[in-house]
């Protein structure tokens, strides 16, 4: 198991959140590509989107359904600054992630953590694991919680 996988694991069991990381065996790198692997609708599934603050350079985890998008102008008031797409090799160094494996579960604590509340109407959803294949479902709420992650109105 990869080490960032094995992270996403560590992070669940520490919070308290049991659930168990499924390998696909193909990608789930998109959505799509994600609901057709776990056999749910495409607004199930956690779009984990980082971006990077054009001001400070911090970086930012937005957790959006996957049949819906983020709005940049709601997510730059929350966060109080204009925001870019982060670049993925900055992902990678700061949060231990690649893109397409970015997990809510494991961030360091310096990255805030923000989750559409759409996703808390879902009775189950299912988020990236670590790596590019990796999956794990959880009730959203629990997620949240386990993750860190502040509930806002930050999809279109």
């Amino acid at each position: 198991m990869s080490k960032s996988v094995v992270r996403v694991q560590s992070a669940a069991e520490a919070a308290g959140l049991k659930i168990e990381i499924r390998r696909m065996g193909e990608s789930t790198r998109t959505a799509e590509e994600a609901a057709t692997q776990c056999g749910c609708s495409v607004g199930q599934i956690v779009k984990s989107l980082i971006f990077q603050g054009q001001t400070s350079g911090r970086l930012y985890l937005f957790l959006v359904p996957g049949d819906r998008m983020l709005d940049n102008d709601k997510a730059a008031g929350l966060v109080g600054e204009t925001l870019k797409r982060a670049d993925p090799k900055h992902v990678r160094d700061v949060t231990g992630f690649a893109i397409g494996g970015v997990s809510p579960l494991g961030q360091p604590d310096d990255v805030a953590r923000f989750g559409d509340t759409c996703l808390l109407e879902a009775g189950i959803v299912w988020a990236a694991a670590g790596a590019h294949d990796a999956v794990f479902s959880a009730e959203p709420g629990a997620l949240f919680q386990a993750a860190n992650v502040r509930p806002a109105d930050i999809s279109i």
